[in-house]
C-alpha cells in the first residue's frame, strides 16, 4: 500500500494498481474508487499507515495517543466534563497516588489536552479546548 495524492492535493492510499487505473481509498471517507494512473502521484515519506490516521479528526486522535487504558481516559473525561478541579480535588475523588495521577497529567499536559488552572485559589488542571473537543467526538460516535 502507498500513499498517493490527486492534481488537488487530495491523498488517497493506494489499494491496487492496474495497467490503467487503480483502487484507492479516501482516508476521511473509507469510500474506494478509481482513479486514472495519470490523475495521481505518489507520495514519497508518507506512510500509508499515517494516511490512514489523518482520516481521524486531530482532537481524536490526540486524546488516543495520550490515554493508554480507560483509567487515563477517565481522568481526561472527568478534567473535561467537571475542570478545572485542584490537585486535592482529583488525589481525594479517585483511586490515583500522587505520582500515578501527575504522570498522566503530565502527559496530557505534553498533549496539549490540559493546562494548569487555579480551581478555589488551588493548584489545579483543566482540559484544553482539543481535549474537550476531542471527548466529544468520541462520545457523539
Amino acid at each position: 500500500m502507498q500513499t498517493v495524492r490527486d492534481e488537488d492535493g487530495r491523498r488517497y492510499l493506494l489499494l491496487k494498481r492496474s495497467s490503467e487505473s487503480s483502487r484507492v481509498r479516501d482516508p476521511e471517507t473509507g469510500e474506494e474508487r478509481y482513479l486514472s494512473n495519470d490523475a495521481f502521484e505518489v507520495v514519497d515519506g508518507e506512510p500509508p499507515l499515517v494516511a490512514a490516521a489523518s482520516g481521524v479528526p486531530e482532537s481524536v486522535r490526540r486524546v488516543l495517543s495520550a490515554t493508554h487504558n480507560d483509567r487515563s481516559l477517565g481522568l481526561l473525561v472527568e478534567l473535561a466534563d467537571r475542570g478545572p478541579l485542584s490537585v486535592l480535588e482529583l488525589l481525594d475523588s479517585y483511586d490515583l497516588c500522587e505520582s500515578d495521577l501527575l504522570g498522566l497529567l503530565t502527559e496530557f499536559r505534553a498533549a496539549g489536552l490540559v493546562d494548569e488552572a487555579d480551581s478555589y485559589g488551588e493548584r489545579g488542571y483543566d482540559a484544553t479546548e482539543l481535549a474537550r473537543e476531542g471527548v466529544a467526538r468520541i462520545r457523539d460516535d
